[in-house]
Parts: C-alpha cells; sequence; structure tokens
C-alpha cells in the first residue's frame, strides 16, 4: 500500500555515488523527515561483508551475529547456484554534521556499520538459441569463455545453463576462477593457467584486458564482446572487438571492429560462419585462377618454344582473362556460407593461404590441361583428320579447338573449385543463382565467339563433332577431380620444403607456441 511518489516527493537526494565496477556497489545519499540515510546496493556478498546489523521483519535493527551472517550467505549461495543474480540492500543513519557543506561531490558516502535491508534473486535468463550457439562455437573449434562480475556460483550455474560448462567438467580453478585470483598472479603464471580458464566471475574490466593479452601472447585469436564503457580496453586490445548495438555505449562501439545490431550472442555465430565464407571463398577462387594461370602459360611457353608459334592469341588470352578474373570471381566468390564451414578446425595464424589440398587440386586439373592440350598442338592435324585440308586452315581449326577446349576446361573446372575439399561438387547448386548464370553466360558469349566472331578472334567455325570433342575433354574434369580428391596430401605445408632448414626450425616453433583463431 506504499505510495512510492509521494514517499519520493518527501526526500531529497543530497548526493549519489553511481554503481561502479571495481567496488561492485552503488550508493545515495537521501534527506527525509527520518533524518539522513545512505542506502547502498550492489553485489551481495560484498554489501553483506560490510553489515553489522539487519532489519527484522517487526522493524527493529537487530545485530548481525555469526549464524544470521551464515544465513544470508547461505541463502546468496543457494540463489547463485540457480542463477540468480543476488543484490543486497543496506542503509545506515548519517548525522547532518558529517555532511559536508561545501564540495559535496567529493563527498566519500560511509559504506561501513551498514543494516541490511534484503537480498533479492534476480533471473537473468539465457537467450533462446544461446546453448546451441555456444554448442557450435565449440563444434568450429572456438572456445567460448565466460568473463562477467557476477559471484562466481552465479557465473558457474549461468555457464552451466548456456552450455559454456560441461556438467561433468571441472568446476575448480584454474578452469573457473575469480577475477581477483586472477589479477594478483604474476605475468607468467597468468600465462601457465590462461588456456585453462573457461569462466571468470567477480572480474574488474581490468581482468577482462590481462585475460585478453594472455591469450594473445599465447597465439590466440581473440574476440571480445562487451557493452560498457569500461569494456572498451579489452574490446581495442582483442583481434576482433563485438560490440552491443542496443545496450552499447557509444565508448564502446567505438573501439569495436563488430557492432552486434541484436544484442545476441547467436549472432557470433554468424559472424563466425561469414568469416570462413569469405576466407573460403577468396580460397576457391585462387585454386580456379592459379590452374588457368598455370596451364595457359605452360601450353603457350612450351608451344613457342617448339615451333615458335602460340595456340592461344592475345585476344583469346583477354577473353580467358574476363573468364578467370571478373566471372570468375563474381561466380566462385558469392558462394553462400554452409553448415560444412561450422565443423572446420581454425586456420592458424601463420598457416599458407594456399592449402596442400588446394595444390593438389590444381596440378590435377592443370596436368591433365596441358597434357591434353599440347597433344592436340603437336599431333592435332591427324587427331582432328585435318590432313585433307590446307595447311593454314588446318592450324586455323587447331588452334580454334585447342582454345575451344581449354575454354570449356576452365568453365567445367569451375564447378570443382566450389567444393576444394568434397568430393560432391554440385551440393547446393541451384541455391547460387548467379554461378549458375555465369556459367551459362560464359557459355553462350563462348558460342557466339567461335561462330560469329571468328574475324575479331581469329578463330573458325567448328563443325558439331569438334563440338562436342571440346565439350567431352572438358567434362573430363569432373571425373578426374573426384578421384584427385583420394590422393592423400601431407599435413605439412607445400612451401616448408621450400623454406631453408633454419628458417623451417624456427617457423615450426612458432607455430608450435601460436594458438589457433
Amino acid at each position: 500500500g506504499m505510495d512510492f511518489n509521494d514517499a519520493r516527493s518527501k526526500s531529497q537526494i543530497l548526493h549519489v555515488f553511481p554503481f561502479n565496477s571495481e567496488k561492485k556497489r552503488g550508493g545515495v545519499a537521501v534527506q527525509s523527515d527520518a533524518g539522513v540515510h545512505v542506502h547502498w546496493k550492489g553485489a551481495a556478498e560484498l554489501v553483506l561483508s560490510s553489515c553489522k546489523s539487519w532489519l527484522a521483519l517487526d522493524g527493529s535493527v537487530q545485530p548481525m551475529s555469526a549464524e544470521k551472517y551464515n544465513e544470508c550467505k547461505k541463502s546468496i549461495e543457494d540463489m547463485a547456484t540457480s542463477s540468480l543474480r543476488c543484490v543486497a540492500f543496506a542503509y545506515c543513519p548519517c548525522e547532518i554534521e558529517r555532511i559536508p557543506k561545501e564540495d559535496i561531490a567529493d563527498w566519500k558516502l560511509p559504506e561501513d556499520d551498514l543494516t541490511l535491508l534484503c537480498i533479492v534473486g534476480i533471473k537473468d535468463p539465457c537467450r533462446p538459441g544461446v546453448k546451441s550457439a555456444v554448442q557450435l562455437c565449440t563444434n568450429a573449434g572456438v572456445k567460448v569463455r565466460m568473463v562477467t562480475g557476477d559471484n562466481i556460483e552465479t557465473a558457474k550455474a549461468i555457464a552451466l545453463e548456456c552450455g559454456i560448462l560441461d556438467a561433468n567438467g571441472a568446476f575448480v580453478e584454474p578452469f573457473v576462477i575469480e577475477g581477483k585470483v586472477f589479477r594478483e598472479m604474476s605475468e607468467a603464471a597468468r600465462g601457465d593457467i590462461v588456456d585453462k580458464i573457461t569462466v571468470m566471475g567477480r572480474s574488474s574490466p581490468n581482468d577482462k584486458l590481462l585475460l585478453v593479452q594472455a591469450l594473445k601472447r599465447k597465439g590466440h585469436v581473440v574476440a571480445v564482446t562487451g557493452d560498457g564503457t569500461n569494456d572498451a580496453p579489452a574490446l581495442h586490445e582483442a583481434d576482433i572487438g563485438l560490440s552491443m548495438g542496443i545496450s552499447g555505449t557509444e565508448v564502446a562501439k567505438e573501439s569495436s571492429d563488430i557492432i552486434i545490431l541484436d544484442d545476441n550472442f547467436t549472432s557470433v555465430v554468424k559472424v563466425v560462419r561469414w568469416g570462413r565464407s569469405v576466407y573460403a571463398n577468396i580460397q576457391k577462387f585462387i585454386q580456379f585462377q592459379l590452374t588457368v594461370n598455370v596451364a595457359a602459360l605452360v601450353i603457350n611457353v612450351v608451344a613457342a618454344v617448339s615451333s615458335g608459334d602460340v595456340p592461344l592469341n592475345a585476344v583469346e588470352l583477354l577473353w580467358v582473362n574476363l573468364i578467370m578474373d571478373t566471372l570468375g570471381a563474381l561466380a566462385l566468390a558469392t558462394e553462400p556460407p554452409t553448415d560444412n564451414l561450422m565443423k572446420r578446425q581454425p586456420v592458424g595464424r601463420r598457416e599458407p593461404l594456399v592449402t596442400n589440398i588446394m595444390w593438389r587440386n590444381l596440378f590435377v586439373q592443370a596436368i591433365y590441361q596441358i597434357a591434353i592440350l599440347l597433344i592436340f598442338d603437336f599431333s592435332g592435324r591427324s587427331i582432328l583428320r585435318l590432313q585433307n585440308d590446307s595447311r593454314e586452315d588446318a592450324e586455323k581449326t587447331q588452334n580454334t579447338f585447342i582454345f575451344n577446349t581449354f575454354v570449356f576446361c576452365q568453365i567445367f573446372n569451375e564447378f570443382n573449385a566450389r567444393k576444394p575439399e568434397e568430393r560432391n561438387v554440385f551440393k547446393g547448386i541451384t541455391k547460387n543463382h548467379l554461378f549458375m548464370g555465369i556459367i551459362a553466360i560464359t557459355t553462350v558469349f563462348q558460342i557466339l565467339i567461335i561462330e560469329f566472331l571468328g574475324k575479331f578472334f581469329k578463330t573458325v567455325r567448328l563443325n558439331w563433332r569438334l563440338w562436342l570433342v571440346s565439350v567431352a575433354i572438358g567434362i573430363i574434369s569432373w571425373p578426374l577431380a573426384y578421384l584427385g580428391k583420394f590422393i592423400p596430401v601431407p599435413v605439412r605445408p607445400l612451401q616448408d620444403y621450400f623454406k631453408p632448414t633454419c628458417w623451417r626450425r624456427a617457423s615450426r616453433r612458432d607455430e608450435e607456441e601460436s594458438g589457433q583463431s
């Protein structure tokens, strides 16, 4: 039956001590008819430790006995283990004489000899989908750690609820640690345990910064989420700072690299998925580009050295370059993210962009294209049955056929580049309309070039048999790529075999010291 507005109108706020993440409490001095009272609210166990008395139900003030203290402490622990955030309210009367007449803004509110009013447990439930998002991150090799200002028991309960801690896991130091303990360790000691820390409770903003620095020294790639101004140093120090778009302060947003607009942890999974997708698409394009470059370069160099003539002229190479650089990049770089990306392990800091799997796929296709097209370059007249044609006509037909076959090899190999590690390169292809459109456009333009733009490209028309042979040679790249993926590749990057021995040893030592992203 209390009238809040009436009670508030009869009181005057003298001084406010805002909630402080270091002290874990906030206070206010209020003057009313009953005199001046200093009220405190904050972390339950910290406020409780400052209380010398407690307010009974009948309004009487009782001394805080050891028995009552233990009873309150047990209540806090019980609520914390139920993933409730515990907040205590307490007050103390203050004599008017103790209030400074001037510079009241610098007045340090009395925080000892408090009277405990109550302890409340506030439920802050995990958002739907957070547990599955944490599991996805774990499967993707991303370790999720929780750093919070909450009571250590509350932190453990919430971590269990959202899947950061396993019910069968260890709940002792250093896996679960208080910020104060971590803070007071030496730099070397922090480095020894930092890999094991999963939950840090009762932490200050500086503890989060120390954790980020310790992880980075171990070689890890660190992403940090935060919303408050005091999170800014950790967000700035991290490799990737993720601030909250709704609850985040402007300082936090300025210090971060990415702003999560919906304040939801599940969006972090989207960040990881899209980041990996961009990286994978770049690798796909590089594999495709290198295959075209290697094949075109070797074919023209070998032909020029052996016969003094090249099967692929400058205008034809410009068209191939357009397929490779522009249309190929559009087709492969727009592949949408797949679930398989979240099943891969992270890429190490020092791992090469061109992997051994990519080198294997590249060599299989390049060797096939070089071999088949050089055979046609040297013996094409007899294989294509052009002996009855004049030497000039036979040479034009042969070179046009080589150009046409080379282009179709690239068109079909573009499908192989979609899935460098998977045998089924057609999975999900119908969902990428841009890829299918680019393949169709490239094919139509190739037909127009051969049939109608011969004067510009210095080509001649091909009969239907030669068209079928060109397409057939190109389509062989599909089963060839499938079989090629059975070839095992070494774990050690190919580039390492060409480095000096001393450099290889240093790199291996750095890699061992380095973590994974």
